[in-house]
Parts: structure tokens; sequence; C-alpha cells
């Protein structure tokens, strides 16, 4: 079931950036290409098989997690970005461009860098499994780093949450309340991966349920919002926030 999850949401993930690349060469909202170009990239590199081809490519050390960490964080920011732009959320903006996002993010970042150089992370291991089995040392420094990656995107969601519960509620069209509603539930699924460290062992699947809902709603949602933008564009269409 697991497998199916992570190969389904890569193959939509990569249906959509395929599906933008003519809007894209032709300059128009490449900010969405680049967002599901960098979405499909985190979900390869979440998957057992090219995960460990790749990292054995650069060295057998696990930096591929790292990396995958990072383009998790750039999705989520542009999501967010994307977002506060398309629907004119000011109260966020400061969250998230100003100095307290920068603030977090640096933090966040430099705190997961520094559980990554402290652990063992030799032998290249889909989700830092084998690492974190090699000594309790090393368990615990897992249990630490993917702590820290998982708190900058549960930032950034909490940060918009408020902002796209206000969208669902709004008189905007059907379907881009849908994909505000979308990228929320994404969001809450996001905060709740926090508690990962609480879900007892018989349920560790739940982990792979919730990141992947999450990484399906974000793509979904962004999906919605660039349909309703097409149709928004249509002769005699109301223009809606998307089109921004």
């Amino acid at each position: 079931m697991i497998e199916i999850l992570q190969w389904s949401t890569l193959a939509i993930c990569c249906a959509a950036a395929l599906a933008r690349i003519p809007s894209a060469v032709r300059g128009e909202n490449r900010s969405l290409f680049y967002i599901f170009v960098l979405a499909t990239l985190a979900i390869l590199l979440s998957i057992d098989g090219p995960y460990v081809a790749i990292d054995q490519l650069l060295g057998g050390t696990n930096v591929t997690n790292l990396v995958l960490r990072f383009v998790i964080f750039a999705v989520i920011f542009f999501i967010g970005l994307r977002f506060i732009r398309g629907f004119g959320a000011d109260g966020s903006r400061r969250w998230l461009l100003g100095l307290p996002g920068g603030l977090v993010f640096g933090v966040i970042a430099a705190v997961m860098v520094v559980f990554f150089l402290m652990m063992d992370s030799s032998g290249s291991s889909a989700g830092l499994v084998a690492v974190s089995g090699r000594s309790a040392r090393n368990a615990e420094l897992v249990e630490y780093y993917g702590a820290a990656g998982r708190a900058y995107p549960a930032y950034v969601s909490l940060v918009l949450l408020p902002a796209m519960v206000k969208a669902v509620a709004s008189r905007l069209p059907a379907l881009v309340r849908a994909g505000a509603l979308l990228l929320a539930v994404g969001g809450v699924s996001l905060a709740l991966s926090l508690l990962f460290p609480f879900i007892p062992v018989q349920w560790q699947s739940l982990r792979f349920i919730i990141n992947y809902g999450a990484a399906l709603c974000f793509v979904l949602g962004l999906a919605a919002f660039w349909i309703a933008r097409v149709r928004a564009m249509q002769p005699g269409a109301r223009r809606s926030s998307t089109a921004k």
C-alpha cells in the first residue's frame, strides 16, 4: 500500500509538472511549474529505490536526505508565497517573508544540519532507517533531525492556515475554495507530523499516509487553482484571485 501511495503521488506530481510545460515556455505563471517540479523531485527522493541510487552517486552518506529536506522547505515556502500573493494574505506575509520568518527558517535549518553532522550517516538508507538502527545515539539524533525537518513545513502551514480557512469560507468560485480546502488539509497534515515521535511502532505506516497525503493535497490544491485561473481567463468569465 505504501509503495502504491508513493508511486501514485510521484505520478500525479510529474503529470502536473509536464502539463505546465507549455505555459512555462510561454512565460505564464512559471512559479507553479517550479513548484510542481520541486514537488516531483521531493517525492522521487523519498522513494527507496531512487533514493539509494542517487545517494550512492553522492557518496553513500545520506546527504540525499538532507537535500530532500531543503527541497521540501523550498516547496512549502513557494506554495506559501504563491498563496499570499494570490489571496492577499497580508497578515501572513511578515511571518513568512519578514524577519520572524527568516529567523525561524535560519534556526531550524542550522539545527537540522547540526544534527545531521553529529550522526553516523554512512550507508544509504531511505528514511534513515538503517542509520537509526545503528546505535541508540544515532536513533536519538535521527529523531531530532527528523523533528527539525518537519518543523519548518509545519510552521509555514500554521502561518497560512487562518488565510486558507478564510478563503474556504469566502464567496470565491467553488474550484478556488476547493483548492484552498485541499491546501488547508495538507497544512494540517504537516502540522500533525510534529506528533510523529508519539506514534506507536505498530502504527508507523501513519507517517507515510500523513506525509504523502499532505503532498497530494498540496498538488491537487494547486492544480485546482490552475484550472480556476484558466477558466477565469476565458471570455466572459469573472476574474478570481488565482488569476493574479
